[in-house]
């Protein structure tokens, strides 16, 4: 037996009036939605915090000479440069995310192909 239809006779049993008071009164009906809510993920840690530091430093004591800051500058433009192409290559993976679950929109995708068929009894 499916796990699916133990929870299936589970809510069945807790639905039906066996015993006594019945314990779930949806509103709505037991199916999956057609879409999913389109929530944010979280947002990553910053990178290049330390650069960005370093180069606003010199820019304080230098009185925001970028002549004399050129190599601060510089570590920080490459810094950024190397974390968005990381993003980017990160992004390319676009199937399942690090937990493990699809992201709001592939799920809607998913589930938009493949609808709730509805029983009429």
């Amino acid at each position: 037996m499916a796990a699916s239809s133990g929870a299936s006779a589970r809510v069945a049993w807790l639905l039906s009036g066996r015993r006594g008071k019945s314990v779930l009164k949806p509103n709505r009906p037991l199916v999956l939605a057609d879409k999913v809510a389109n929530r944010r993920g979280r947002l990553g840690e910053a990178t290049c915090v330390t650069e960005m530091a370093v180069m606003m430093a010199c820019w304080k004591q230098s009185n925001f000479s970028e002549v004399i800051c050129a190599k601060e500058i510089q570590a920080f433009f490459q810094c950024t440069a190397k974390a968005e192409a990381e993003r980017k290559a990160k992004a390319g993976v676009d199937s399942v995310t690090q937990t493990g679950s699809l992201k709001p929109k592939q799920a809607t995708k998913l589930l938009q192909r493949y609808p709730n068929k509805i029983h009429v009894t």
